[in-house]
């Protein structure tokens, strides 16, 4: 979700993008100014995988019928057979696959059908530039630096954040972003960072993830804030612990807070701990599993020297991949691509 919306505020001055959503928090699809239609995902349906895909094709062919679109972008790990055919049956659009992945060693397959996608987009990771890179099968592939939703003048400031947070100017916060929830238990590694962070005499806030299914228990006494796009309000903070997703490391790289950046082993295919590691070349990061107790705290102490010598630093490498991606799919709509 956040990928597409990426790309459709980077092209909603020259086209009207329409999403067809598996994310359960389309309202903010919605909030952003943007059509939506939701379909539940795999993930969290009762019906079997040939059901649910065979729903799919037939809702998504409505829309498609109903929208009447020159080009589908689809964002995700593997195309589902149900997007196939309904694109297939439609006929009359371009396709686009949005293919980010660092996957873990072993853990990449190839996708046999990549001759139906007019465009391969590989949204980049920390450090990667724009190339026309070999697309196999498909007609053309293209690697962009990292997709990030909003662009630096879009950013607040310290004072601006914490004014919209409700946040006192003087105090020291610390924000938890750890993830969903839904794949990895994120509670029994924030109740030590917690605590540890309190200690030094940090204010905990912590993040609600739009997209979660299920509310992680708190400590009493524990700020949370639920607010999308989340690193406009990043510079708030003094210091910032997160999982090591896609997103996540963005902002960390674009806002250039002092963070703990925790990987989550369990993502199946999403090699979360080389990501960190990237990253920790271009910001201010501490990266550890936090595992047991020695870890984690020799993760706080790390990340609390950061923190002492933390200023304000510009984002040292291109972050405009969003910008160069949409470019690239407007071209298709202006013939540019066959």
């Amino acid at each position: 979700m956040n990928r597409c919306l990426s790309y459709a505020r980077q092209m909603r001055s020259r086209v009207k993008p329409v999403f067809f959503s598996l994310a359960a928090a389309i309202e903010i699809i919605e909030e952003m100014g943007f059509d939506a239609d939701y379909f539940v995902s795999s993930n969290w349906s009762r019906a079997s995988s040939r059901d649910w895909n065979r729903e799919l094709c037939v809702r998504l062919g409505m829309m498609l019928e109903r929208v009447a679109p020159e080009v589908v972008v689809f964002d995700g790990t593997w195309p589902y057979q149900g997007f196939i055919a309904a694109c297939e049956r439609y006929g009359k659009a371009k396709l686009v696959w949005s293919n980010r992945g660092l996957y873990r060693a072993g853990k990449e397959k190839s996708f046999s059908r990549r001759d139906i996608f007019s465009l391969i987009v590989r949204p980049g990771e920390v450090g990667d530039s724009f190339a026309v890179e070999d697309g196999e099968f498909a007609r053309a592939q293209v690697r962009v630096p990292p997709v990030c939703i909003l662009d630096e003048d879009e950013l607040l400031d310290r004072e601006q954040a914490r004014s919209a947070l409700g946040l006192p100017l003087a105090g020291r916060y610390a924000l938890f972003s750890l993830g969903a929830g839904n794949i990895n238990d994120v509670e029994s590694v924030a109740a030590g960072l917690i605590r540890q962070l309190q200690d030094a005499g940090f204010e905990i806030v912590w993040a609600r993830n739009p997209i979660s299914v299920k509310e992680v228990v708190l400590p009493d006494g524990i700020r949370s804030i639920s607010a999308y796009p989340l690193v406009r309000y990043m510079r708030a903070f003094d210091v910032f612990v997160g999982a090591a997703g896609y997103n996540t490391c963005c902002e960390v790289v674009q806002t250039q807070v002092p963070s703990l950046l925790v990987p989550n082993t369990s993502a199946t295919l999403d090699d979360q701990l080389r990501r960190a590691q990237l990253v920790a070349g271009h910001a201010p990061v501490v990266v550890s599993p936090c595992t047991n107790e020695t870890e984690l705290q020799a993760a706080v102490v790390a990340v609390l020297d950061l923190v002492a010598l933390a200023g304000m630093r510009q984002c040292p490498v291109p972050m405009n991949g969003a910008e160069m991606a949409a470019e690239e799919m407007l071209t298709l709509i202006d013939g540019g691509r066959r």
